[in-house]
């Protein structure tokens, strides 16, 4: 006999309901094959989705390579060989870190600004989409609802 909250609802049993991590997972990928297409429609075609997936944790100040291994979860060494791969590509550079002499920033380069405003263009049309779709109401239920889940989800919030 079903019970509420199990799928009566919308009429699903438990084996034809899609896990929540698979449908949170879906939309990202979503986009982030959309914008990884329009970068390479603009031009952008020299660099693999894996350097962008860490070009993409670069902040706007500059990062240190520690912290964009630990967002991209890999080890310090293959983070490292990617922005190696970033910075002959021309997309970053390594410059020293005024609020430490010893250590170095990673900091977006001018081709890199010019792929961040193609992605940002992608994300904002993306976003258009979805919110015509979804409705002005439900869309903005879902950024409230994934903002407030994020307080205890992500890491580097705050």
């Amino acid at each position: 006999m079903d019970q509420v909250g199990d799928g009566a609802e919308s009429g699903m049993d438990d084996e034809q309901r899609v896990d929540l991590g698979v449908l949170l997972f879906i939309p990202y990928r979503y986009a982030e094959d959309r914008i990884f297409r329009a970068l390479q429609d603009a031009g952008f075609d020299d660099w693999t989705l894996v350097q962008c997936r860490v070009f993409q944790r670069v902040a706007p100040d500059g990062s240190r390579l520690t912290d964009l291994a630990d967002q991209a979860q890999m080890t310090k060494q293959s983070a490292g060989v990617l922005v190696d791969q970033l910075e002959r590509l021309g997309y970053v550079r390594r410059v020293p870190d005024p609020a430490d002499g010893r250590a170095r920033l990673i900091v977006i380069e001018e081709r890199g600004r010019r792929a961040v405003e193609v992605a940002a263009a992608t994300l904002d049309e993306i976003l258009s989409e979805w919110k015509t779709y979804l409705g002005t109401r439900n869309f903005a239920l879902l950024h409230q609802i994934l903002d407030q889940l994020r307080e205890i989800t992500d890491p580097y919030e705050g």
